[in-house]
């Protein structure tokens, strides 16, 4: 089979061998449900409590902080919409950058009577303090930013703004997504300057798709999205998926413990691709801004992205491009458009996300194969023209 060189970490990852080994005996013989009283449940009950101990030391944090959902989105989900619940309405805050699931949830407060505000970045994808601050003075119950974008990889100082958030007495919540594991993640120390909720991931780290938690400060009433039978303190029912737990739990583990050989060993392949765009011509985003050690987003003068994403498949090179298309309307980046960039720009966004399994060589081949495309399709316009 045909086997693309994987270069989109950011959308997810291989599960890793010692994860997978881990997961496997919870899918054959050692079956039973959590819930149930004897051996099987037991042993169940036991590989649950040993995966959110695992996963807290992972995000610094407490196992009993540890809410198991079944990934990202409905964390985020949960967070949101479960913590307005039990608010009036008023205002909820989110930057003009964060992933669908925080803006669309936000967006379905608004017909219950609450209002979004968005707070405006930079051209280099960073808050903009100033906006920031404005927003603080409407008072939101509710705010949420992104600890680092899915599509520039650009760190926000998510410190730093709990702290000056903490006079508008809310709570505050980050999606901390794609920061696990290419970055130290520390909730106790987040907590401490203000932040009350945290959203992590499996499928980001190595862990499979399916298994997510949510870190979530005790003080912080949710009403749940599922209620049935009480699993996970009540905020969210539903029988375990065992093995994705356990899977979780052993991605954190590997996860923390590689993360900084992973991180420098990311961030020198990353430097070395940005040299060879660069002499390519290409325009790479929020290059000045602190960033993930994995993640290059970029556009070339003149070359669409979604073509570019197409020709490289084909070519052997599994990306991302940062457009959200549909074939009647073509849309740029969201993330880009708020942060400026120029639509022509936008539209021929391509987001390349380094991992564990990625190597020189490879990097090196992608740039030659880019190379090579692009001279293909500028050959192919000038023929047209």
């Amino acid at each position: 089979m045909f086997a693309p060189a994987y270069l989109d970490y950011n959308a997810t990852t291989p599960v890793h061998p010692q994860v997978l080994e881990a997961m496997l005996p919870w899918f054959s013989l050692r079956f039973g449900n959590a819930s149930s009283r004897h051996e099987y449940g037991r042993a169940a009950r036991a590989a649950i409590d040993e995966a959110r101990a695992k996963v807290a030391v992972a995000v610094g944090a407490h196992p009993s902080e540890v809410v198991f959902v079944s990934g990202g989105s409905e964390a985020n989900n949960l967070l949101i919409k479960g913590a307005a619940a039990f608010e009036r309405p008023g205002v909820v805050a989110i930057s003009a950058i964060e992933h669908p699931s925080v803006r669309e949830p936000a967006k379905t407060l608004e017909r219950h009577g609450w209002q979004v505000r968005q707070v405006a970045v930079d051209n280099e994808g960073r808050i903009v303090l100033d906006d920031y601050l404005d927003a603080l003075q409407y008072r939101p119950k509710l705010i949420s930013m992104m600890l680092a974008n899915n599509e520039t990889g650009v760190i926000q100082d998510i410190a730093c703004l709990a702290e000056k958030a903490r006079a508008a007495r809310n709570w505050f919540h980050t999606d901390a997504v794609q920061a696990l594991g290419k970055i130290p993640v520390n909730f106790r120390a987040l907590n401490d300057n203000g932040v009350h909720a945290l959203t992590v991931s499996a499928h980001k780290i190595g862990g499979p798709k399916g298994a997510g938690a949510l870190v979530l400060d005790k003080r912080l009433e949710l009403a749940p999205l599922i209620s049935g039978g009480g699993q996970e303190r009540g905020l969210r029912s539903g029988t375990e998926n065992v093995g994705a737990i356990v899977g979780f739990g052993v991605a954190s583990e590997l996860a923390s413990a590689n993360l900084m050989t992973s991180a420098e060993y990311l961030r020198d392949l990353r430097d070395g691709l940005e040299r060879g765009l660069a002499g390519q011509g290409a325009t790479i985003f929020s290059q000045t801004a602190e960033r993930l050690p994995n993640t290059v987003y970029f556009s070339l003068p003149g070359i669409e992205g979604e073509t570019l994403v197409a020709k490289l498949d084909r070519a052997g090179f599994a990306i991302a491009s940062g457009a959200a298309c549909s074939s009647a309307n073509p849309e740029p980046s969201r993330v880009l458009t708020a942060m400026g960039a120029a639509p022509g720009l936008a539209r021929g966004a391509v987001r390349v996300s380094l991992g564990r399994e990625t190597t020189a060589l490879e990097v090196a081949d992608f740039l030659n194969a880019l190379a090579q495309t692009v001279f293909q399709l500028k050959r192919l316009a000038a023929l047209a023209g």
